[in-house]
């Protein structure tokens, strides 16, 4: 019996050795085609442009690395400044078109206004707190809208107020 399976066994490979030996004449005739096709031209590398140096010749320049001092008598001493030392309060953590305006509060003292922040907390403002990133203070509460100032950078080392508007959400 085992005479008769190692005969089997040579058998086999001898099949497979064959079926092998026939699928290298396509892979040769397709290597063939492959060589025989005309090479086409390839595009040259571009050209690299030649960098041009630039000298810094600081006669009568000021040094760009130097703080500049605004003058006493300008609009940038003067103007309105944001008071950096007064304890932030929380609604100036969020920017103001991201706070919602939901109601307000009429009591015979004063007025109150409900203001939703983006984390979903209801605050309670009233004249004189600040909100938003822009250091804004309200200045009136109507039925309809919160009315604030804000004062941001001019881009000049100063700071300009500009007033803004927070609007019942409806």
């Amino acid at each position: 019996m085992n005479l008769k399976f190692a005969r089997a066994c040579l058998g086999a490979a001898g099949v497979a050795l064959v079926a092998c030996s026939s699928g290298m004449d396509d892979l040769e005739r397709r290597v063939g085609e492959v060589k025989s096709r005309k090479s086409q031209q390839i595009e040259p590398i571009p050209q690299i442009k030649q960098f041009e140096s630039f000298a810094y010749e600081p006669a009568g320049r000021r040094d760009p690395f130097q703080q500049v001092q605004p003058d006493p008598d300008s609009r940038v001493a003067n103007g309105p400044r944001p008071d950096l030392d007064r304890s932030r309060e929380p609604l100036e953590d969020f920017p103001l078109d991201a706070l919602r305006m939901q109601g307000i509060i009429e009591t015979r003292k004063a007025v109150f206004a409900l203001v939703e922040a983006p984390d979903g907390v209801i605050h309670r403002v009233s004249v004189g707190n600040h909100m938003g990133q822009n250091y804004g203070e309200i200045k009136a509460i109507a039925e309809a809208e919160i009315k604030l100032a804000e004062i941001i950078p001019d881009g000049f080392g100063g700071w300009v107020s500009r007033p803004a508007t927070l609007a019942l959400a409806e």
